[in-house]
């Protein structure tokens, strides 16, 4: 057995292996060490045949997916190693084969998938000058495609992965290390190398054209096949060769650009929170914790992707708005669909489980229930006045032909476990009536044949008998022998009686010891075929589970709006975001209706496209920045959103820098951070793109900062062009609003003696004071450091006027002011976009050192007049 076992576990050397021995899962060797560790379970050891005893562990068999979720959820891999013969059939040891190799992106126990979110597997195959991208996730049969390419095909592969956040990444084995670095600075899981041959054209070719036909070539076209196969070919390869079985439900695949959508990096999902909190990493006070009032699992993974990928075609958003507008004011409908939808199972994870043969009879009840209630949600759906429901209405298939077999079949409540009986409903097969008739009225039969022979031998005293060793049996003391019948077989001989078989108590006999084991192998294979023919309609099931999700997601846009009383945005081609009494989502969901105070947005491609916001800290600067952004992303999401009115253009992206931290696994410091953010924002917005950028330059020192802010405002200005929200306690960049589209607003403020008061309003104008000293003392601070805060300030205001210079001219000009220092000369002829972070770290600290020497130098010059004097 073991060398059988070292066997095996030679073709899976970097997977757990749960070699099956009767009731239990036994580890061994290395992997009983591991699996001793990682699930906290005893180790112990047996002989081996080799002289020393070997190491071992083990699991019930009937428990193991507790186990194998914890060593999933700690990046190991599984193999599931069965008894493949009959033991009691065996000669010699029992033939044992891996069944199943689990990994982190190929879970299908429900137990260890989360309801609404995705469990992606991904592979990335780099090709010419970019990289193919193919996505898999198993559980619910989704398999898509994408290519990038060009010079940004790099960054454009991670924001993707970023936003995908897949359970495991696989990649050409040769590329590993390479890639692995890159998906880790992203925070990537688990990156695996495959072999080499699976990404190659031919065989990768070959895997696409056997599961999804010739027809792969023509969806994709010729010039995107080079990108995609290799990738796409390797993931289906990796997935047949883990999962040992065919993937029918994988049917279909979707070709996709990114492109199609707006670009959202991992710094903008974080800093707009938009399905994982900052603080905690949970859904809770995120915008997918405001929007989703979904009651299916499906439809919670749809309006997760909705909120990811906002729509950049607006007859595809209107028509979203057309459907959540219907469903908005319609109350009665709104309530009938959700009551429908209320009764629907997971029909993606279903079908999943009921292609790869894992489902067991109370999936294919939790299907029945749920295909009960179809017929009303399609009504209802195709009598809407929205043309977007009443297509979604149309894509439903009622799945009649699977709803009547199962309903004929299946019984309503059957047990958890397929070799425990009691599946089939009665009247679907006949050999099942009669074995079920027969182990369950098996006494009653014999009585009835007893009363029939006493009656036919005339022997009253004859009864019908069983023992182990030879059966039933018709028991006839010697006295009466004379009467027994002719078609009496003699079984045994007792000192008083005989006993004897009869060819109706043979087959009564038959048909009862085996009734109950033949009853449980054939309602067994009644169920595979079952599961066989639904599985065959996998196709059909997942467009219909697409259709109930799709309403699910506007029907929970639509109670949104009425609940949180959002307005329907106006989508327009004239380059204007135009907002009124707009409101943050979250944050008015935290506080409560009425409480939170609105603002007003007025921005166009002319006379205000960059805002400078000034203003104390915690007045609302970053609030009402991030509002704008959420207002705009809802409304091409398609939903409503907090404003009495909202009118927005198209916008292709959305860039914040909103805070930094420092990354330490990164070996980043916050200066650094920032700088990264803000080189990625202005080398990848365009005009039609939104960029929030909240207290840039607070990471390093004053002079460095302002420089850099002004630079980054004046170069969004001249080359970007893009609609710019820009917060800044750098009132020296106030200046700039004599620009051309570059406007001031400050929070307002209420002074009342030493305290102030925030009013949270957005107005025009520039604020002249930070009033940190004022935060300082409503944050609790002690008075004594609040009193000499309030003496270094004064002291410090009479002498910033150098950092007024260092801000001095809103336009570069073309030659030096004589008063200007050198290292403001050095400043503006750096090229700041062409150095790279470390250049510009090394830049700024020796500037700051020359400043430094200068300002020594001027000290000892006054120092020595002083001394004349």
């Amino acid at each position: 057995m073991i060398r059988q076992y070292l066997e095996i576990k030679k073709q899976y050397p970097d997977a757990v292996l749960f070699f099956r021995l009767g009731d239990f899962y036994e580890m061994f060797f290395e992997d009983a060490h591991l699996a001793s560790r990682e699930l906290e379970i005893t180790l112990t050891g047996r002989d081996g045949g080799a002289g020393e005893r070997v190491p071992m562990c083990g699991v019930p068999y009937h428990a193991a997916e507790g186990y194998i979720a914890k060593l999933i959820d700690k990046g190991h891999r599984v193999a599931i190693c069965e008894q493949v013969e009959d033991p009691s059939a065996a000669k010699g040891i029992v033939r044992r084969e891996v069944t199943r190799v689990i990994t982190p992106g190929t879970v299908m126990e429900s137990q260890l998938l989360e309801d609404k979110n995705n469990n992606y597997l991904v592979c990335v195959a780099p090709v010419l000058e970019g990289f193919g991208l193919a996505v898999a996730d198993i559980s619910t049969g989704t398999f898509m495609i994408a290519s990038f390419s060009g010079v940004k095909a790099r960054l454009a592969l991670t924001e993707e992965l970023a936003r995908l956040r897949p359970a495991e990444v696989i990649v050409p084995r040769s590329q590993r290390e390479v890639l692995a670095e890159d998906m880790r600075l992203i925070g990537m899981p688990v990156v695996s190398g495959f072999r080499e041959d699976a990404f190659s054209p031919a065989l990768a070719g070959q895997a696409l054209e056997a599961q999804f036909g010739p027809s792969f070539r023509d969806q994709c076209g010729i010039s995107d096949l080079d990108y995609l196969t290799p990738a796409a070919g390797a993931l289906l390869i990796y997935l047949k060769e883990t999962q040992k079985r065919e993937l029918s439900h994988l049917n279909r695949f979707q070709f996709y650009q990114p492109g199609r959508f707006m670009v959202l990096d991992a710094a903008t999902r974080r800093n707009l929170e938009l399905t994982r909190s900052i603080a905690d990493g949970s859904r809770r006070n995120t915008l997918l914790h405001v929007l989703d009032h979904t009651v299916t699992a499906m439809g919670g993974r749809l309006m997760k992707n909705w909120i990811e990928r906002p729509l950049l075609d607006s007859d595809e958003i209107e028509a979203r708005l057309e459907a959540v507008a219907e469903l908005a004011e319609e109350v009665f409908l709104r309530h009938d669909l959700r009551e429908g939808l209320k009764n629907i199972y997971d029909l993606e994870r279903l079908s999943g489980r009921i292609s790869f043969g894992t489902a067991n009879a109370r999936d294919l009840v939790a299907l029945k229930k749920s295909l009960a209630q179809l017929p009303q949600i399609k009504s209802l759906l195709e009598q809407a006045d929205a043309s977007l429901l009443r297509a979604t209405g149309n894509a439903v298939d009622l799945l009649d032909d699977a709803r009547t077999l199962l309903e004929s079949a299946i019984e309503d409540d059957p047990p958890l476990s397929l070799r425990d009986g009691g599946i089939i409903k009665t009247g679907f097969d006949p050999e099942v009536d009669r074995l079920r008739f027969a182990g369950r009225d098996g006494k009653s039969l014999l009585a009835g044949l007893e009363e029939r022979e006493r009656a036919r031998s005339g022997i009253k005293s004859l009864k019908v008998g069983y023992n182990r060793v030879f059966g039933y049996y018709i028991e006839v003391t010697k006295s009466h022998l004379p009467l027994v019948p002719e078609d009496y077989q003699r079984r045994q001989t007792l000192a008083n009686a005989e006993r004897f078989i009869t060819p109706e108590l043979k087959e009564y006999e038959d048909m009862i010891l085996g009734a109950e084991e033949r009853l449980v192998q054939l309602e067994y294979h009644l169920f595979n075929e079952i599961r066989e023919k639904i599985s065959a309609m996998s196709s059909r099931i997942q467009t219909t589970a697409g259709a109930v999700a799709g309403t699910d997601v506007l029907l929970s846009l639509g109670e949104t709006a009425v609940m949180d009383n959002y307005t329907r945005p106006v989508i327009n081609n004239e380059g204007k975001i135009t907002i009124r009494d707009g409101r943050h989502p979250v944050l008015e969901n935290v506080l409560g209706p009425g409480q939170f105070v609105p603002n007003d947005t007025v921005m166009d491609d002319l006379d205000s496209r960059l805002f400078l916001i000034t203003g104390p800290n915690m007045a609302g600067k970053s609030t009402y920045m991030r509002q704008v952004a959420l207002i705009v992303l809802m409304a091409q999401i398609g939903s409503f959103v907090p404003a009495s009115f909202a009118g927005t253009c198209l916008v292709d992206r959305i860039f914040t820098r909103v805070g930094a931290a420092d990354d330490l696994s990164g070996g980043q410091s916050t200066f650094m951070v920032e700088m990264n953010e803000c080189r990625a924002i202005v080398t990848g917005a365009t005009k039609r793109s939104l960029i929030i950028m909240d207290e840039v330059g607070r990471g390093t020192s004053t002079y460095d900062g302002i420089s850099i802010a002004r630079a980054l405002v004046e170069y969004i200005h001249r080359r970007v062009g893009a609609k710019t929200l820009f917060s800044t306690h750098y009132h020296e960049l106030t200046d700039l609003d004599n620009l051309p589209g570059i406007v001031n607003y400050n929070v307002a403020v209420d002074e009342r003696g030493e305290d102030i008061v925030f009013l949270r309003k957005v107005v025009p104008g520039k604020a002249d004071r930070s009033y940190g000293i004022h935060v300082a003392r409503l944050a609790g601070l002690p008075g004594e450091i609040i009193r000499r805060s309030a003496e270094v300030l004064e002291s410090l205001e009479s002498v910033k006027e150098p950092a007024r210079q260092v801000a001095a001219a809103a336009e570069p000009a073309e030659s030096l002011a004589p008063e200007e220092h050198p290292v403001l000369q050095e400043v503006r002829r750096l090229d700041v976009l062409r150095m790279t972070p470390l250049e510009a770290i090394n830049k700024l600290c020796q500037l700051q050192n020359e400043l430094k020497e200068s300002g020594v130098r001027i000290r000892n010059q006054e120092q020595e007049v002083r001394n004349q004097d």
